[in-house]
């Protein structure tokens, strides 16, 4: 049986073992531009098997929290340039998650005061974060406008500039957001995605726009460095939909042939309930990777939500190859050799968790201190 702290390949991406740092948003990047202290914060967590940075902006209009990265600009490329190397420096792999956040934002957010767009204009039943006066402050998002079905081909387009950016910028690959309620995720569900064209409807419709991207993405820089987030039932972000098995076990038959580094599911609700369920019945995990396996997928599955130890030699023992540490890794930079050691863990400041300075953010001990 595979131990956590094996090596393992994902697609193009060899990794010393099989913990991943999950992606954390933390609100540190100031116009959108990452800083000399996320070089730091990343570098601390190197011995991940795999770091999956916090959620980055594609676009402008992906944008939907205040001072989250984006990697649109020859600015931001640059900026993210030392923290990959310092990442490479201390024996680390990481990859850049792509996220368009599309209808959970804010006006204040958006290019010009507009309207974040969406599958149709239903709003989110959620909030998102600005700055006010120095401070990160919780609203309610803003209604958005449903895109044109003219205005799809710019934002696949989007992704591939951006994955493209990436790989500039020294990445070893990217993480496509598909997960949580944001634009991929609202074209995936009835309960966000209420369209009558090609992209709304029928499952293989609403799942169309996220596989044009997965495709795109793959072509730009190659399936062996693309991986994908999903979260089949969770309700983050007012995410809903009647039927998800039959919607994901479509999703991942159709990704499978493409040779993807590997899929990151999130089990049961985002940062919560392991055993959450949309639908009429529960969610069956292993036979949404059966169906990934039986249409030819070969990249490695990895698992997320709220994993200890145990609970993560046991997903390994059960199929899974990689499996995704969250919360766990902001307090413990050194997570690896404390899974090892069985502990002694960090307990996180939540309080510093979103926006602020090297606080709950760089200066938490490691083991060896």
């Amino acid at each position: 049986m595979s131990s956590l702290f094996d090596p393992v390949q994902a697609g193009r991406l060899a990794l010393a073992n099989r913990i991943v740092m999950a992606p954390l948003t933390r609100n540190r990047a100031p116009g959108a531009i990452p800083t000399p202290l996320m070089a730091t914060y990343y570098a601390q967590r190197a011995s991940a098997g795999l770091i999956v940075t916090e959620a980055t902006a594609i676009s402008h209009q992906g944008q939907g929290y205040a001072d989250v990265p984006g990697i649109w600009s020859e600015e931001q490329v640059a900026a993210w340039k030392p923290v990959t190397e310092a990442v490479h420096a201390a024996g680390g792999r990481i990859v850049v998650q792509l996220w368009h956040v599309g209808r959970v934002s804010h006006v204040d957010l958006q290019p010009g005061g507009q309207a974040p767009v969406a599958p149709s204009a239903i709003t989110a039943k959620t909030k998102t974060v600005l700055i006010r006066e120095g401070v990160p402050t919780f609203v309610e998002t803003s209604t958005p406008r449903a895109l044109d079905i003219s205005e799809l081909p710019g934002i696949v387009a989007d992704y591939r500039r951006a994955a493209r950016n990436a790989i500039a910028a020294g990445f070893d690959g990217v993480e496509i957001h598909g997960a949580n309620g944001y634009l991929l995720d609202q074209f995936l569900r009835a309960g966000s995605n209420q369209r009558s064209d090609a992209y709304g409807g029928p499952i293989a419709h609403r799942a169309r726009l996220l596989l044009e991207v997965v495709q795109a993405v793959s072509e730009e820089i190659g399936a062996g460095r693309t991986g994908l987030r999903l979260s089949p039932v969770t309700p983050a972000n007012d995410a809903s939909d009647p039927e998800p098995q039959p919607l994901f076990e479509h999703v991942v038959a159709r990704l499978a042939p493409l040779g993807l580094a590997y899929l990151h599911v999130i089990e049961g609700a985002t940062g919560g309930a392991r055993d959450h369920q949309q639908g009429e019945r529960p969610f069956d995990y292993a036979a949404l990777r059966a169906a990934y396996r039986a249409a030819g997928g070969q990249g490695a599955w990895m698992v997320n939500n709220g994993l200890d130890r145990a609970l993560a030699e046991t997903s390994l023992s059960q199929g899974a190859d990689l499996v995704a540490f969250g919360k766990a890794f902001i307090a413990n930079p050194d997570l690896v050799q404390r899974l090892r050691a069985g502990g002694p863990f960090n307990a996180p400041d939540r309080s510093t968790f979103y926006g602020g300075d090297h606080r709950g953010y760089t200066d938490y001990p490691a083991l060896a201190a």
